[in-house]
């Protein structure tokens, strides 16, 4: 099997899986309210406003804006690269909320939420799971509301792990 088959055969899965899982806009309000907690304005006042405190809430903090910084810059890297158009413009599905822009992969905002959670759960070990199940959820959302594909999120929440290792290890 050559890897063009494969990527082929990927693809026409995760098209599949998208039109499983997008939303018929029953849940809109509720998928809407849970994705704009990987958008920036909530990343960015999660990973900045600590910085005012001390202590380990302050050291989250820090972890959290260097990795949510690094996985956003890697995102956009591969994004313009790849250039995946967004479901919208490959299905029948419309989006339920606005596009940020006309690429899909990897997801930005799936990024985001897992950097975020990441690094606060890194440092209070007891809040990693409710903070990655959310983050989770945050990523869901991004197929429901129809503007990625899960391969998409999945990409997105990879490179915000592999970041917030990278960069909990060189602390």
């Amino acid at each position: 099997m050559t890897s063009t088959s494969f990527l082929h055969r990927l693809d026409a899965r995760d098209r599949a899986l998208f039109i499983r899982w997008a939303s018929d806009g029953r849940r809109r309000r509720a998928w809407t309210a849970l994705t704009h907690a990987g958008g920036a304005t909530c990343t960015l006042l999660a990973s900045s406003v600590p910085f005012a405190l001390h202590g380990a809430l302050r050291d989250a903090a820090r972890l959290a804006l260097t990795t949510l910084l690094l996985s956003h810059l890697v995102v956009q890297l591969i994004k313009r690269t790849v250039g995946r158009p967004r479901p919208s413009r490959g299905t029948t599905c419309a989006t339920l909320v606005a596009e940020p822009d006309k690429f899909s992969f990897p997801s930005g905002h799936a990024a985001a939420a897992m950097s975020v959670a990441f690094a606060y759960g890194a440092v209070f070990p007891h809040l990693a799971l409710p903070l990655v199940v959310l983050a989770t959820f945050v990523g869901a959302s991004r197929v429901c509301l129809g503007v990625h594909y899960p391969g998409d999120v999945l990409a997105g929440q990879a490179i915000a792990l592999a970041t917030g290792w990278a960069v909990f290890a060189a602390r």
